[in-house]
């Protein structure tokens, strides 16, 4: 089969031809298997990528990281003829050793273009440049040199000028040493994780090898690469690999399940998938926000991407249910929703090395809701003086407030934060453009209100009440009662039917008699005034708390 080269490759391939770069910094999905578009198609790695479909007219070819020193992939021939390589024919294993020689060979091959003695076309690829040249070494000595010399490579006109291609392969852009990473001259190229067109491309080719395990959709592989989108084809190889192994075909039942466990291996515990069974008919909330929310729905669903929100807000005091109205979401739109954990690192670039991952993920997921909960700590701030040890925080602010704002994702990712402390969101984060609908989630303001609630909560463990042992308990129902409280009372009332002896009714009552809220009132009362300052639509606010 004939494969074309992805968008990062041509645009690559644009950047070189043009002389507008010599050196391009590759960043991403880097350690992934990839398709080679050679003839009838094959699998391999990104270095096999460069070398054999980036490189093939290119007379010698350089290849180096830290397990196996300096190697030469391609044309060993010219290079002896190198004065050189006479006096130390072996290939250097240290770093600055090796960055040295390649400098040195680089300017050999100009020198021989200005005397008229022929062009040699040069290759360098650099892998883990990250682990060679880390941002954590800035100021080191020895780092700074090697990133001085490899920096040359792409400024100093007498190389880059000299059919001279130079590749800097890392995780991530925030992990390099800030000399070539912030190299003008160099170009960046983001690796995507694989879309479903190219998990079915790769499919195609690994099906003869696996018919077991992909006997059920042989006659239509983009079934399970949809499915799978978010997944690299390293982890897709390895899945099939297992059950072609076990003779167990894949089925569209456990795919999602797979494609949860995959994701979040490749992620590391950066991120989770929540997993949702409801709707918004299970959320007791006011019509208003429901309403909002299945408009927005349904204009997904019919691909009215233009009228879909960037991102919404859900604010009110602790134990309101914001979590739960996202799940309740989720399952109405029918769209994964991936929530960000700890993202954060001690280590200098991790935690922007963690984002960075993180969005390559979103992206190739397609349509999802990216869930932020405790938005107000985990954002970070535009600029927090001295508090904020070694910039981080404002880092952490500037990427999530590019990617927020970024108009492609409109119809496709759709930000979700909740914070019971929205005042202390950076006010450019809530802005129309990246927070369009700010929703105000309260407790209950009425007695029935909070009776309703109780009485749902009880009845999932089997405290249930007659409709005329509500009405006797409705008095004793405190006002504004948030569901983690109501959940809370409704354990209680369970744990004392089953231990105690009491029926529902007396067990609730003994629950309520003298009940003191987790929240102080005052606290609550602040916090509600700032979920009701935060709506978007004064709908969405109870009458009672107009």
């Amino acid at each position: 089969m004939s494969v074309l080269l992805p968008t990062w490759a041509t645009d690559l391939i644009t950047a070189y031809e043009s002389g507008a770069t010599a050196q391009f910094i590759v960043a991403g999905n880097v350690h992934d298997r990839m398709l080679l578009p050679l003839g009838s198609g094959e699998l391999g790695s990104l270095s096999d990528f460069l070398i054999k479909v980036m490189l093939p007219r290119f007379d010698v070819v350089f290849s180096y990281d830290l397990g196996n020193g300096l190697r030469v992939e391609r044309g060993g021939d010219v290079i002896a003829k190198w004065p050189r390589m006479k006096e130390t024919p072996h290939m250097p294993r240290a770093p600055r050793e090796a960055i040295e020689l390649l400098s040195h060979y680089l300017r050999y091959t100009t020198n021989l273009v200005r005397i008229g003695q022929g062009r040699i076309q040069v290759g360098v690829l650099i892998r883990s440049a990250d682990l060679i040249m880390p941002v954590a070494s800035y100021g080191a000595p020895e780092s700074n040199a090697m990133a001085s010399l490899v920096r040359d490579w792409a400024s100093d006109g007498a190389i880059a000028d000299h059919a001279v291609a130079t590749f800097l392969i890392a995780d991530n852009v925030s992990d390099l040493h800030p000399l070539v990473a912030a190299n003008p001259r160099a170009t960046v190229v983001q690796l995507p994780l694989p879309t479903s067109k190219e998990l079915a491309a790769a499919m195609q080719i690994l099906a003869p090898r696996y018919p077991k395990a992909l006997s059920a959709f042989i006659n239509d592989l983009q079934k399970p690469a949809t499915l799978l989108a978010g997944t690299t084809l390293s982890a897709t190889e390895s899945l099939l690999k297992l059950r072609e192994h076990k003779a167990e075909p894949l089925n569209e039942k456990d795919l999602l399940d797979i494609k949860k466990a995959l994701v979040e291996r490749e992620c590391a515990g950066l991120i989770e998938f929540m997993e949702s069974n409801r709707t918004l008919d299970d959320y007791e909330a006011g019509d208003a926000i429901k309403q909002w929310l299945r408009q927005d729905v349904a204009l997904w669903k019919q691909g009215e991407l233009q009228a879909m929100p960037m991102g919404y807000l859900l604010c009110g005091p602790v134990g309101t249910g914001k979590t739960y109205l996202v799940e309740c979401l989720a399952g109405e739109a029918g769209v994964p929703v991936v929530k960000l954990k700890n993202f954060r690192d001690k280590w200098v670039g991790s935690t922007e090395g963690n984002l960075e991952k993180i969005f390559r993920l979103i992206h190739a997921l397609g349509r999802c809701f990216v869930f932020i909960d405790e938005a107000d700590q985990a954002l970070g701030k535009r600029d927090q003086g001295g508090n904020d040890a070694g910039g981080i925080n404002g880092r952490i602010y500037a990427m999530m407030a590019q990617e927020m704002s970024n108009t492609r994702n409109r119809g496709k990712v759709v930000w979700i934060l909740a914070s019971s402390r929205p005042d202390l969101i950076e006010v450019d984060l809530k802005r129309p453009g990246r927070i369009d609908v700010r929703i105000p989630i309260f407790p209950t303001t009425t007695a029935s209100a909070g009776m309703n609630l109780l009485r749902a909560l009880g009845k999932r463990r089997g405290v249930v009440l007659t409709d005329e042992e509500a009405t006797a308990l409705e008095p004793l129902v405190p006002n504004l009662l948030t569901p983690g409280a109501a959940e809370a009372i409704a354990v209680k009332a369970y744990r004392l039917s089953r231990t105690g002896g009491r029926d529902s009714a007396t067990a609730l009552r003994d629950c309520l008699t003298g009940y003191q809220s987790p929240i102080s009132l005052d606290i609550m009362r602040f916090q509600i005034e700032l979920a009701i300052a935060e709506a978007s639509d004064p709908e969405f606010v109870p009458k009672a708390l107009r």
